[in-house]
């Protein structure tokens, strides 16, 4: 199969050329390649299947149904491979269940599913992280809710396994009752606010644990500037952490929990208007390292209730792609090339793999992209129910 005249992008850049695939591989990119089978890709992009490290199942029910589900809707939008939050229900802490999710993907359709492990178990003490490591996992995760002592032990796990620490930063006193930001919309909603400083504190916490170590540690859907601020600080002191951040905080503030909107409750909570101009401005500075969708989707019994009751979360996937075009790439603030390194590149190199090109030799996954298409958000449960998108992924390739 040819592919005729496509935009080839990927993290290096993009250009206008053909490109070959045979028996799954790709063979051949340049100008005016002959041959039979054709693909007409003009004015289409061709670059690579997406990564996102943060990726949760309905109601965070783990099951084969809900797996295959999630797996079939992130190909289908153009994400090629996924790595599932352990904490969920069972959660993946212990080789039982660690191998019972392992047995449902062997014959899954949809993107690659990889799985991180729960560090902690549900009473806080340490879960078997060498042995369940050894069984494939490709990282440990981790909440800052752990005691120092257990976040040393985890520490020096993942400096023996040479692995990525995914680090969740939270502090369990600020959080247990508040169910969103603490500020002027939480105080007119008459609602129990979770402070910023929550995240912030246990950051500052975990680099300096990254530090004594030399370990990498990457941090979770960080949603406070103030914690951008600490680990790029710490990235110039020689420190191994990056900051993942969801599109959501990036284009959402509190004020979209007005009117007690519970598709707007998030984990961690949308930040205020300033600090969310503030995450787009760190973005533009090249000091976000991943990007998220954060997909947490629930059942309608569990968001449509009252605020304070209803479950975490939003449905992230079905036009990601189409999200991250509109929204950073074509309102210009990062390039299309840059939003490949946030969301192949690095989330790769995070457990330890490569990607992000496309190259000669390479197997062919790969997606077509129509940037002149429009398409309209229609999902009750997405914070972007309604809102008219460009682009749509035509075409999936993977090999």
């Amino acid at each position: 199969m040819i592919f005729k005249s496509a935009i080839v992008c990927d993290v290096n850049g993009e250009r206008v050329c053909d490109l070959r695939v045979e028996n799954g591989v790709i063979t051949e990119i340049g100008i005016d390649i002959k041959g039979d089978e054709t693909t007409d890709a003009k004015g289409l992009y061709l670059m690579p299947l997406l990564v996102d490290l943060n990726i949760k199942t309905t109601d965070s029910t783990l099951n084969e149904k809900n797996i295959k589900a999630v797996a079939q809707e992130a190909l289908k939008t153009g994400i090629g491979h996924i790595v599932l939050n352990p904490d969920c229900t069972p959660a993946i802490d212990n080789e039982i269940v660690l191998e019972f999710v392992q047995n449902g993907l062997h014959e899954l359709s949809g993107a690659k599913v990889d799985l991180m492990i729960n560090a902690l178990k549900e009473d806080a003490t340490l879960s078997d992280i060498a042995i369940l490591l050894k069984r494939g996992a490709v990282a440990p995760y981790m909440s800052t809710i752990a005691k120092n002592d257990v976040a040393i032990k985890i520490a020096q796990y993942a400096q023996m396994y040479g692995v990525t620490i995914f680090c969740k930063a939270e502090d369990n006193s600020l959080i247990s009752s508040g169910v969103m930001l603490e500020g002027n919309v939480s105080s007119t909603l008459g609602l129990a606010g979770i402070p910023d400083l929550s995240e912030v504190l246990h950051v500052s916490r975990m680099i300096e644990i990254a530090r004594h170590f030399k370990i990498k540690i990457l941090f979770k859907a960080i949603a406070s500037p103030r914690s951008i601020c600490l680990i790029n600080k710490a990235k110039s002191e020689g420190v191994d952490v990056t900051c993942e951040v969801s599109i959501h905080h990036l284009l959402n503030s509190d004020e979209a929990c007005k009117n007690f909107n519970t598709t707007a409750k998030l984990n961690p909570p949308l930040s205020s208007k300033a600090d969310m101009k503030l995450l787009q401005e760190a973005l533009k500075n090249s000091q976000i390292d991943i990007l998220t969708t954060l997909h947490k989707p629930s059942s309608p019994v569990r968001k449509e209730v009252a605020f304070y009751d209803a479950a975490y979360g939003c449905e992230g996937l079905l036009h990601a792609m189409s999200l991250y075009y509109t929204k950073l790439v074509k309102s210009k603030i990062i390039s299309l090339s840059r939003l490949l390194e946030l969301c192949v590149r690095n989330p790769l190199n995070a457990i330890g793999q490569n990607g992000g090109e496309i190259k000669v030799g390479q197997r062919a996954s790969f997606m077509l992209f129509d940037p002149s298409k429009k398409v309209t958000v229609d999902e009750k449960l997405s914070l972007y129910n309604g809102e008219k998108l460009y682009g749509e992924v035509r075409e999936i390739i993977n090999y």
